[in-house]
């Protein structure tokens, strides 16, 4: 007879063990991330064919709503590391939080085409208000975090305020200036709260969460560059696919294993500075990743006849989406007591791939020559750490 796990309605939110043994990611966390890459996706596509139609200022509108993506994924992943009690309550709040993502996911067309986007501010709000209320949950059930707790949930039941008042600007100065001060108090949310305790965390479920999504987002590239390549054969377009999609493949898997080249959750458990630059940095992480996923199809677009760009501009959006992504991890990496050497490596191909793309040779080279210089930086960390040990 098979096990019935029963869930109780509702139970007191106490705080988990921050060292409880073998914590790993809940089914529940699985379809949560699953759920969240549909927006991922959606605002990756919006850029792909922004890059395609030469529509640059797309750009900012995608590192915009990426933002409210991953800071409303970031909140609640954080949150479930430290009070995941796992009852219907907790379940439906987070069912909510999906919703508000889907809810988010279908309004980033029109949030491109006119700036604004009353779909997305109500997605957001959905997932933000839902966040309030687990965090008075934690309030209840956890006296000695009851400070922190609070603060969480006014700092961000006022600052969601703010975001809805937003929608009665005009103007893309007013947007933008407006954009940037309210992210700006997202990000002081935590940073106040946490001064009235920490809350806790498990560093190594954190570590293993934002593995996944960076995994989750790596496999959304390779999906949006198999349909591009599919569409492009559909269509008989064959010359210079091939490039594509070996250089496509080789900067995926050689960006997956720069990121598994050294554990992350030590840098979760050195302190609170190392904590918040880690967390808050991997934005760029995730964003590097979908937009390299949307230059990729973007390029195949350029080959196949229907982008109305050049191949300078389209090579140069996947050299700095790859050199982003490669920084940034080249400095947590540093953070974490990497060799000097293996941090040159870092900024030099960096450097390097921007330099390619600059030069605007065909971009089924520029993908290739990407690749191939991630294979050689993947190529280097494992013949230099092989002769250490």
């Amino acid at each position: 007879m098979s096990h019935v796990n029963v869930v109780p309605l509702s139970r007191r939110m106490q705080p988990r063990d921050p060292h409880e043994p073998h914590r790993v990611a809940t089914p529940l966390e699985l379809l949560f991330d699953l759920v969240f890459v549909v927006a991922i996706a959606s605002a990756a596509a919006q850029w792909h064919h922004g890059l395609a139609e030469g529509h640059l200022g797309d750009l900012v509108n995608f590192v915009m709503v990426f933002f409210a993506i991953w800071w409303a994924w970031m909140n609640y992943t954080w949150f479930a590391s430290s009070y995941d009690c796992d009852d219907v309550t907790y379940r439906l709040l987070t069912f909510a939080i999906m919703a508000g993502s889907l809810m988010l996911a279908a309004g980033i067309p029109e949030l491109f085409s006119t700036e604004q986007s009353g779909l997305v501010v109500g997605g957001y709000a959905v997932m933000r208000f839902a966040m309030v209320a687990m965090w008075l949950r934690a309030a209840a059930g956890h006296p000695e975090g009851r400070r922190t707790a609070l603060t969480y949930a006014s700092g961000i039941a006022i600052v969601q305020v703010l975001w809805i008042a937003r929608l009665l600007l005009n103007g893309q100065t007013a947007l933008l200036v407006s954009f940037f001060a309210l992210v700006v108090l997202e990000l002081l949310v935590p940073i106040v709260a946490e001064r009235h305790g920490i809350t806790p965390f498990h560093p190594h479920h954190i570590a293993e969460r934002y593995a996944l999504l960076t995994i989750i987002v790596l496999g959304e590239v390779i999906l949006a560059s198999v349909q591009a390549v599919q569409g492009a054969l559909e269509q008989g377009a064959e010359a210079g696919l091939l490039a594509i999609v070996v250089g496509g493949l080789l900067i995926v898997f050689s960006m997956w294993w720069l990121y598994f080249k050294r554990e992350h959750a030590g840098l979760f458990e050195g302190g609170i500075r190392s904590t918040f630059v880690t967390g808050y940095g991997h934005y760029l992480v995730f964003v590097s990743v979908a937009a390299t996923g949307a230059a990729l199809a973007a390029a195949v677009d350029l080959v196949q006849g229907e982008a109305h760009t050049t191949d300078r501009v389209v090579g140069v959006a996947l050299a700095g989406a790859v050199a982003v992504y490669v920084w940034c991890l080249t400095a947590m990496h540093a953070m974490a007591g990497a060799p000097v050497v293996e941090t040159r490596v870092g900024v030099v191909v960096g450097l390097v791939l921007l330099g390619v793309a600059a030069i605007g040779p065909p971009v089924g080279l520029t993908v290739l020559t990407t690749g191939l210089v991630l294979a050689a930086a993947v190529a280097h960390h494992v013949w230099t750490t092989r002769a250490v040990t």
